[in-house]
This record gives C-alpha cells, structure tokens and sequence, in this order.
C-alpha cells in the first residue's frame, strides 16, 4: 500500500506562524521531483509543538495541495490514546490517505499498553495505520512480536523502524510477512534496510534532495545495489551534517541555505549552530544542492 519514498515535511514558519505560502511551494517540489508521498506533522514537522488547530490545518492543507498527486500520511500519534483517535479521525475526515502513529512518550506503557493503545487507533478509525518506533525519542522500544501481534490488525498496515537495529529489522520482517510494509525512520539506514525486505523510507533528506534520494530507493527496491549503495555513499556527507544537531534543525538551516523558506523553529528548539551550518553548507555544495 505505501511503497517508496515519502518526504517528512517540515512544518515552515514565519513570524511565530505556519508559513503556509512556503509550505505549498514545498509540497509542489515534492510533487515534481516524484517522490511517492509526504508526511506533514511528523517529528521532522515539529507536531509537538503545533497547536490542535494548526495540527489539523497542516494536514488540510497539504491533502489539498497535494490533490491526489502525491500519497499523504499524517502524523497523529500522541501518548494519550484519546487524543491519537481524536486526531487520526481528522486526517481520514481530511482526506488523508494513511496515519502515522508514534509510539507513546513519556507514559513508557508495557508491550500490553503498546498493542493496547494502537489497537484502540485502529478499532477506532478506519484508516490505514503505520506504527512509528522510535525509542530514541519515546524512551520504549515497540518489541518485534508487539509488532507481530499488531500486523494481524485490519487497520495496521506497516511500521516506520527508527531502532538503529537491523537485527531488529529484520526480526519485525520476518514476524510479520509480506504484506506488512516496513519503512526505514532513517535515511542513512534506507539501503540495509530495502536488503533485508522493506519496502521504502519515510525520509528527511528528501525534503531539500528529494530526486537522487528517490533514485537511491527506486534503484534498491529495483534490487539495483550497486547504483543504490553509490547514491548512499555520495550523500553520506549530506545525511551526517543533517543529523549533528537535533532533526528538523538540520534539515531547516538545509532549506534555508538553498533559498526554500526560513531557519525558523519553535522552543525549546533553536536555531543551528555557527559550525554545524559550516559543516552542512560545505557537504551541500559537494552534493550540487548549492
């Protein structure tokens, strides 16, 4: 059902508010380098510190502009259960073609609270869903038989995998067969993890170099790694310099830097380093973004 690449969009903002003029500018982009999807009101989107109301109206927008051009899947997860259904029922009444659901922070709930809150999603909203497990951020880890347990769900689609394990990978791969579709949550792991079975990437990099990371995740799913794994390599500079502070701050000053909207973030995230915006201008202008 999702297959390929969907650029993590950044939410722009101007002044203190959504930039929604800059955003549109950013889906049109996505829409012409071909890229298969975007998810707006991710982390990379800031979705923490969106208001209700501008959560919602990101999505919007961007079904809208979107027009059935590109795949949209909204990032609606929370760690309150009834918030996470509030929010998903929008994005299906919105238009959105999937949700993207984080696993619960800061509650750190048990693999029975885990399984417990996404079935809740799932009974709830019809919609297609993927589990997003990113324990780096969640501080709990969605085990690969929770993930086994959660394919059996109608609703339950495919998982976005932020472990930093391929061992773990390719545990929720193997548990949950071929019609589960696992996403790679990092774009330096994107080549391993089409290896060992996924199936695409829900990608940072892609929203200031979406068309050679297209080409690097068309030519794995292709099985082409030997075109895949030079793509990698010549964007490994980029994808280091992105991620040396926290995501979006990268990612943002990247966009700036090529002249596509503004370096602005809300608090408690600040504004790129002096040296680390060194680093990442010299690593886009090797990779011809500058």
């Amino acid at each position: 059902m999702f297959e390929g690449i969907y650029t993590a969009l950044i939410t722009p903002f101007r002044d203190g508010e959504v930039d929604y003029p800059t955003l549109a500018k950013l889906i049109e982009r996505q829409v012409d380098a071909g890229v298969d999807g975007v998810v707006p009101c991710g982390s990379t989107g800031e979705s923490a510190t969106l208001s209700h109301d501008e959560h919602e109206r990101v999505i919007a927008f961007t079904v809208e502009k979107a027009n059935k051009r590109l795949k949209v899947i909204a990032g609606t997860g929370s760690n309150s259960t009834r918030e996470t259904i509030r929010l998903t029922k929008a994005a299906a009444d919105h238009g959105a073609d999937g949700a993207l659901l984080i696993a619960p922070y800061y509650n750190k709930p048990t693999q029975d609270g885990l399984y417990a809150h996404f079935a809740a999603v799932a009974e709830g909203v019809a919609l297609p869903q993927i589990v997003y497990n990113i324990p780096g951020r969640t501080a709990v880890n969605i085990a690969p038989e929770t993930f086994g347990k959660l394919a059996k769900l109608e609703n339950v689609v495919g998982a976005k995998e932020s472990s930093g394990s391929i061992d773990q990978i390719s545990h929720v791969i193997e548990l949950c067969g071929p019609d589960f579709t696992v996403l790679s949550g990092d774009d330096s792991f994107t080549v391993p993890v089409l290896a060992i079975g996924g199936r695409g990437v829900i990608s940072v990099i892609s929203n200031v170099l979406p068309k050679p990371f297209r080409e690097l995740v068309r030519a794995g799913l292709a099985g082409d790694f030997a075109t895949a794994r030079q793509l990698h390599y010549e964007l490994l500079p980029v994808l280091r310099a992105l991620f040396l502070e926290t995501n979006p701050i990268g990612i943002k000053a990247a966009l700036a830097l090529t002249g596509l909207g503004s370096e602005e973030l809300r608090l408690p995230l600040t504004r790129i380093t002096d040296p680390t915006r060194a680093a990442l201008k010299k690593a886009l202008e090797a990779a011809g973004a500058l």
